[in-house]
């Protein structure tokens, strides 16, 4: 028997049971498929000045962190498809990550500790990325530095499409990645969480 996502679980239950026992029904195997290991990619719901975020990880580490405005259900999706069908809510798998991110937007943070998973991300837009975690706590770097690190110069601008592709903000600070000729330019979470961050941070 192939390994169901919770939303895959309610939809085979769904007509038997009433509300209550579908919900008991549904933790039994829940508890059960975390006891017995059959969970790949964990992931949970953490609340930010911002909204209700999502972060799911993995044996490798967070494999992916998603804005509160981003279709969680597709992105978990996604998820099943690149990483593994065995995609079930866990919170106490990524109690650390949660509390490193609750204490970094609590300004309590500077840098985070956690071991990340990149499988969501290739090539060049992974460099970029690469290159892109390594940038200090409240400083900020341009496209073009983004691009040279990654190995090509010229490619300011799939430097921003590496940013816009970012799987794991703010872990990875895209945020941190401004325009050259000033401003704060665009970002996945929008350009009002990108002041936030960068205000937060003290580079603004």
């Amino acid at each position: 028997m192939n390994p169901m996502t919770k939303k895959q679980l309610e939809q085979a239950l769904r007509g038997g049971p009433q509300a209550g026992d579908l919900d008991r029904a549904v933790d039994k195997l829940l508890t059960r498929a975390k006891r017995d290991g059959l969970i790949d990619v964990a992931y949970a719901y953490v609340d930010s000045p911002f909204g209700r975020m999502m972060v799911a990880g993995t044996d490798r580490g967070i494999v992916r962190v998603a804005f509160p405005h981003r279709p969680f259900d597709a992105l978990l999706e996604q998820i099943a498809e690149v990483v593994s069908p065995r995609v079930l809510k866990a919170p106490e798998r990524l109690d650390e990550a949660r509390r490193q991110l609750d204490a970094y937007f609590e300004g309590k943070r500077r840098d985070f500790d956690l071991p990340l998973d990149w499988r969501l991300t290739h090539g060049f837009q992974n460099r970029a990325q690469h290159a892109i975690a390594r940038i200090p706590y409240g400083q900020t770097r341009n496209y073009s530095w983004i691009a040279k690190q990654a190995g090509n110069p010229r490619a300011f601008r799939a430097a921003g499409a590496a940013c816009g592709a970012n799987p794991l903000p703010p872990i990875v600070p895209c945020h941190r990645v401004v325009p050259a000729g000033g401003g704060i330019g665009n970002y996945g979470g929008g350009p009002e969480m990108k002041r936030a961050l960068l205000e937060l941070e003290g580079a603004l």
